[in-house]
């Protein structure tokens, strides 16, 4: 079979960027399980994705869709949840790390002169 170039693709989509971008996607849902519409041959699934949007057989907008949709997504907080870091926070160990951690910063942390311990005189003094 002939190498699909840019200008086999070009006519289905706007740019060479936006074509990467549902290149990449599309080789996302054929590792998703999802069913090639061309014949895979031995071609890894980069060139697959390629030659199915030069075929003009996809459906573009679904995948550009489903693109914008896989950067909407976001883990949702459930109501009793306060941060994402809640659960690393309930493992013991991770607690025994974390309160070792605060202890070493503690001990390494410059200590800060009391007020009335400055050593430098005040500029409204004469000797």
């Amino acid at each position: 079979m002939a190498r699909t170039t840019n200008s086999d693709t070009l006519p289905f989509v706007e740019s060479r960027y936006e074509l990467g971008m549902l290149a990449s996607q599309r080789v996302r849902d054929l590792n998703g399980g999802a069913q090639p519409v061309v014949d895979k041959e031995d071609d890894k699934l980069t060139v697959v994705a390629l030659r199915e949007i030069a075929s003009g057989k996809l459906d573009i907008n679904e995948i550009r869709h489903e693109f914008v949709q896989s950067y909407k997504d976001t883990p949702a907080l459930s109501d009793s949840d306060d941060s994402l870091e809640i659960a690393a926070t309930e493992d013991p160990k991770l607690r025994e790390i974390d309160a070792e951690l605060e202890e070493t910063l503690l001990e390494d942390a410059p200590v800060v002169a009391e007020a009335g311990e400055d050593d430098t005189p005040d500029s409204g003094e004469e000797e």
